[in-house]
């Protein structure tokens, strides 16, 4: 027996927000929760075993420093245009002492929350 990936949790300060750019940069539909937060699955699927689904959950503390963990993706298409599109939506670069040559791009969401988005 082993344990899989069946969520990402993120902790944000504006859950509609969070939610509108999360939902546009992977695709993914938006299903509101009861306490103030959002979830959101892949549209194809039902997010149990057909991808990750993400929620974001309400919350007031203030991120500090770098994030120790981090969500990785993968453009379906030319990096340089998904990076531009991530941009367009909100996101900005980020660096965190990379060197250039790592074969991934460092971005932040619009809470300034670091991803990678891999080529």
């Amino acid at each position: 027996m082993v344990s899989r990936f069946a969520q990402w949790t993120l902790d944000v300060h504006d859950v509609s927000l969070m939610a509108r750019f999360w939902s546009q940069a992977l695709g993914y539909d938006i299903e509101p929760g009861d306490d103030g937060d959002a979830h959101l699955r892949p549209r194809d699927g039902d997010g149990s075993e057909d991808g990750l689904s993400v929620w974001l959950q309400p919350t007031s503390a203030v991120k500090a420093g770098k994030n120790r963990d981090h969500p990785d993706l993968r453009a379906d298409g030319p990096v340089e245009d998904e990076v531009e599109r991530l941009l367009g939506l909100g996101a900005t670069r980020a660096d965190v002492g990379q060197r250039g040559d790592e074969g991934f791009v460092v971005l932040r969401d619009p809470e300034g929350n670091e991803f990678c988005l891999l080529y």
